[in-house]
């Protein structure tokens, strides 16, 4: 299969999604926006989209930051909606996946940045797609917001400091405000680019000290990525 990946910034990286699709001998295009790169006018082209995260809000204008166009984003999400295409939608891609379908994106309770524990609701342990999940997993954060719900959405995991880890919004459509994609360079490209990141960590109880961030090994929750999404494209 064909997947399209929407990448943001060199710094908000595929990493194991992309790691995963190259395994599995799928054909991979990467639309880095950043770059300058046109996005598809519609889901003819793909059999999978990948909408990766980034610094921007979904409500970022074209004047803030002239390479994201999250009109033209959401357009593209629908196309794959419509096409009843897998999706999804990684941290910033999982908001504009709530708003593609109706539900504007909303802060988080908590600032995230680190490793900490989600938990799968009733619907996260019976969804087909996370049967290798435990109720409790270790997982990456890098966030301030979360993505909106529909009265048709289901919450599939939580955590302490944000109540949308996981959002299943369609049958193959899944938001993870989470990062499982995470490695240690990966980590530190994140790191580059947080402004104030000390005085973060002393004002945030959900944000850990780059320490900790760059000792992480993250292969445990990269496997569980990868057993997510076969089970997604059988």
């Amino acid at each position: 299969m064909k997947i399209q990946f929407v990448v943001h910034e060199s710094f908000e990286a595929p990493v194991a999604y992309l790691k995963w699709a190259q395994a599995r001998g799928h054909d991979v295009q990467l639309i880095e926006v950043y770059k300058g790169d046109k996005l598809p006018q519609d889901a003819s082209a793909g059999d999978m989209l990948v909408v990766m995260g980034g610094p921007q809000s979904p409500q970022t204008t074209r004047q803030e930051c002239p390479h994201f166009d999250a009109d033209a984003e959401k357009a593209l999400i629908q196309a794959y909606m419509a096409a009843d295409k897998p999706i999804v939608g990684v941290c910033l891609g999982a908001q504009l996946l709530g708003e593609a379908y109706g539900a504007p994106v909303e802060h988080s309770p908590e600032r995230e940045i680190g490793v900490f524990p989600i938990q799968l609701t009733k619907a996260g342990q019976a969804d087909p797609c996370l049967q290798d999940f435990a109720e409790t997993e270790l997982v990456g954060h890098w966030h301030g917001d979360m993505p909106g719900l529909t009265p048709e959405a289901v919450v599939l995991a939580t955590s302490s400091g944000c109540p949308r880890q996981l959002v299943r919004f369609g049958d193959k459509h899944y938001a993870f405000q989470c990062h499982l994609e995470f490695d240690q360079a990966a980590v530190q490209g994140l790191l580059v680019h947080e402004e104030a990141f000390d005085q973060q960590v002393a004002q945030n109880t959900y944000v850990q000290d780059q320490e900790s961030l760059l000792s992480y090994d993250y292969q445990d929750m990269n496997a569980l990525l990868w057993t997510f999404l076969d089970r997604l494209v059988v």
